[in-house]
């Protein structure tokens, strides 16, 4: 068998565009034929699938799923709304999803789980890119867990039972039974989807936001040309604001815009008779924070067609 070095492996990678593991199992199955390893690389599907790993993938799903007092949320993205709609990506992350509740919410724990037809998430998900035709990706996941009480999902605008582009958890420690908490939850799972929280409480809300916050209140406040001690308190004042309407429970509830979160679980748990904690939460809105690609569309007709060079 001819000698596999790093040298064949990196150049077969630029080539094809695979991974640097896919290439050295493709070198040592060619006996280290540049070309055959190219062709085989071609015929598993593999430098397909890396040569599309390169193109933004900000659609795509989130899927939701509980069992008892947990719960998880998935977001696996592609390239277009339209493999959104495929009944493969939707298996795929319906069946992603599942596992995550067993697995947890490690990204590389999940991608290295059985899946139900056979290999691993990892590899059916490089199949998938190679079958739909789009780049796909497993991008985060969230678990949340009770010791008692219960996790209510809630999906905005449901593509299919469970998936979606905004998914919410809701975790209720509490001893009432499920006909007191699923109500509850479900009213503060859209509450959720609407008001989009940053944080369940203000000690969560991260510092580089709130000091971001501060600097914005800063530069505001110093066009008021008010004495140094006024300035500070005004900016402190915009600070806590800020603070109060993006942590959860500080939040005024969307369905009467008065009464914070924390009152409304309280309310809630009085008129039950248990106590209710609002514990933790889930909010996962598709493609929030992916920066998508702006295309020109006669431009790829063009590319495709080989028009361009």
């Amino acid at each position: 068998m001819a000698e596999i070095t790093a040298a064949a492996v990196k150049e077969l990678r630029e080539k094809s565009g695979a991974g640097m593991m896919d290439c050295k199992k493709a070198l040592s199955e060619t006996n280290g034929d540049m070309e055959a390893a190219a062709d085989w690389l071609r015929a598993k599907g593999l430098a397909a699938a890396a040569k599309k790993s390169s193109r933004t993938a900000a659609e795509g799903l989130v899927g939701v799923a509980v069992a008892g007092t947990k719960g998880v949320a998935v977001e696996v993205n592609s390239q277009t709304d339209f493999v959104a709609k495929n009944d493969i990506f939707q298996g795929f992350v319906r069946d992603v999803t599942a596992l995550a509740l067993e697995t947890g919410d490690d990204i590389e724990a999940i991608k290295a789980a059985k899946m139900p037809q056979g290999g691993t998430v990892d590899e059916v998900l490089t199949a998938n890119i190679s079958t739909i035709g789009e780049n796909q990706v497993l991008r985060r996941a969230k678990k949340v867990e009770v010791a008692k009480g219960a996790v209510i999902p809630y999906v905005h605008n449901a593509a299919a039972p469970g998936l979606g582009k905004i998914g919410v958890l809701v975790a209720l420690e509490s001893d009432a039974g499920v006909d007191v908490l699923e109500p509850l939850g479900k009213q503060l799972a859209m509450h959720i989807a609407a008001a989009f929280p940053l944080a369940l409480d203000e000690t969560g809300l991260d510092q580089e936001t709130l000091e971001r916050e501060r600097a914005i209140a800063k530069e505001k406040a110093a066009e008021s040309g008010k004495p140094a001690d006024i300035i500070e308190k005004m900016v402190e004042g915009s600070v806590k604001k800020f603070a109060k309407e993006n942590a959860l429970l500080s939040q005024l509830f969307v369905m009467d815009g008065k009464t914070p979160i924390a009152d409304v679980v309280a309310k809630a748990g009085k008129d039950a008779g248990a106590s209710i904690v609002l514990k933790d939460y889930v909010r996962f809105q598709l493609g929030e924070g992916i920066e998508k690609e702006e295309s020109d569309f006669a431009a790829e007709v063009a590319a495709t067609a080989g028009l361009t060079k």
